[in-house]
């Protein structure tokens, strides 16, 4: 059964976030493989697969959703962070900053992410991870690489490259995090900050 088109009522809504969450739990327990939809439906109480493909055509649909729900919850997050800053450093600390945190308070949600970046492939073809989804990760960075190479706040470098390595050191959290849980956060988030006001800074 295909997922019921057009106007959702409320219970639809909160039934399609239960089911959500409850999958964003199975994968980051249980590993993207083993994430069936009977596992979900178990996890979430119900009665049926079926109540799942009601909601969501098929697991690629739900993948995707996942996708979807975990990068806007993020991008909300990230742009109030960053946005109340007025200088293009102070927009990158708190970039690292505010990634670092939420990473932290949203483990389950991260190692799902990270379990479906690294496993799903979809019916069509591909990869939940693109080239595309890779440039639009790397935007917001580079607009705030480029604001401060022209405010004379960082000195000139690659903004692609400053861009790239900056999100590697923060995509690496969750596999640190995974191996040591009592990680210190501040401190991982302390540290990314000084690494790259060090390689950003302009020369006296």
């Amino acid at each position: 059964m295909r997922a019921k088109s057009g106007a959702r009522t409320f219970i639809e809504n909160a039934r399609r976030a239960q089911i959500l969450d409850c999958a964003i739990e199975t994968i980051a327990e249980l590993g993207y493989a083993r994430a069936s939809f009977a596992q979900i439906a178990k996890r979430a109480g119900l009665s049926s697969t079926g109540l799942i493909s009601y909601h969501f055509a098929g697991k690629d649909e739900l993948i995707r959703q996942i996708v979807i729900e975990i990068h806007q919850t993020m991008g909300d997050f990230m742009h109030r962070r960053v946005s109340a800053e007025q200088s293009a450093a102070g927009m990158l600390r708190a970039y690292l900053a505010g990634s670092v945190e939420f990473i932290g308070a949203h483990r389950s949600r991260m190692k799902a992410l990270l379990e479906i970046f690294l496993n799903f492939r979809p019916e069509t073809g591909g990869g939940s991870y693109d080239g595309n989804t890779e440039r639009n990760v790397l935007s917001s960075l580079e607009q705030i690489l480029h604001a401060g190479q022209q405010s004379a706040e960082f000195r000139e470098f690659d903004l692609r490259v400053m861009a790239t390595t900056i999100q590697r050191s923060i995509d690496g959290l969750p596999f640190a995090l995974d191996a040591d849980p009592d990680l210190d956060l501040k401190r991982y988030a302390d540290e990314l900050v000084t690494i790259f006001d060090l390689a950003t800074r302009r020369s006296p």
